[in-house]
């Protein structure tokens, strides 16, 4: 009985371990396969050409996508950088609500998570259109802005419900300012929060493709409606290298992230 139970959770532990890889192979197999064809010569995605730097040295000439590029990491930051702004000083003001109303408030600010994409797309491009509003860079911004704010709100309002009140208004019968008191007592400790926030809407907006369509107008371009417009007539292998790149860079930055040693583990030692 025991070898036959030995056997069991060997069989069982590989059947995990294969369960798992499978998992990371279809992750994965897709990245792997555009990073392979940013290096082959030959256009064609069915024929190996042989290894070439090519597209990577044409990347950095094609003006359009270089274009596409800078207007999607600036629209990012900026919604992300605005959003965590306007995001955690809403939670801010929700703590300080009661907790029947601060439930609703929670209840509404899900709705735009949970709705359709295209919805909040049709639904701002009709808004914009109705103030008389001309569809561009500002257009693409305060949307991202505007679906960025409840992800930052999502992370940061579990991060503040920890925060002590009691610290905060030892600091205020100290003599301290609201803001300052915010700022050395409160703002330390939902960093974490605040920075999670900051990533997600960050992330978020690169990755967003419908609501830009609908309230991009014409004459700009951000990565996802590049490659939209460019798979009618075949995505350039520019855009197979440029995808590499951004991969390797959020791949190294991880593994920075993670190699960082731990401020509390050292305040502890």
């Amino acid at each position: 009985m025991t070898q036959k139970k030995q056997a069991s959770e060997r069989f069982t532990g590989f059947l995990k371990k294969f369960y798992v890889f499978l998992i990371f192979v279809f992750l994965y197999a897709p990245i792997v396969t555009l990073m392979v064809l940013s290096f082959n010569a030959s256009k064609t995605r069915s024929k190996w050409g042989g290894f070439t730097l090519k597209w990577y040295f044409e990347l950095f000439e094609n003006e359009a996508i270089l274009k596409a590029f800078s207007n999607t990491m600036i629209i990012a930051f900026l919604s992300a950088l605005i959003a965590t702004i306007l995001g955690t000083a809403a939670c801010i003001g929700i703590r300080n609500m009661k907790k029947r109303h601060q439930g609703i408030i929670m209840g509404v600010t899900n709705i735009p998570m949970l709705n359709a994409e295209i919805v909040t797309g049709i639904s701002l491009m009709l808004l914009f259109i109705s103030l008389g509003i001309k569809t561009g860079f500002l257009t693409v911004l305060l949307s991202h802005i505007t679906f960025n704010i409840p992800y930052v709100i999502l992370n940061v309002m579990p991060k503040l419900k920890q925060v002590n009140n009691s610290t905060y208004e030892a600091a205020l019968d100290l003599g301290a300012s609201p803001v300052y008191a915010f700022f050395k007592v409160v703002f330390p400790d939902i960093l974490p929060g605040v920075f999670s926030g900051f990533l997600m809407a960050f992330t978020m907006s690169l990755d967003d493709f419908i609501i830009t369509h609908f309230t991009k107008g014409a004459g700009l371009d951000t990565l996802s409606t590049k490659i939209y417009t460019e798979v009618k007539k075949g995505i350039k292998p520019e855009m197979y290298a440029l995808s590499t790149l951004i991969f390797i860079t959020v791949l190294i930055l991880l593994i920075l992230v993670n190699k960082m040693p731990d401020p509390k583990a050292k305040e502890k030692a």
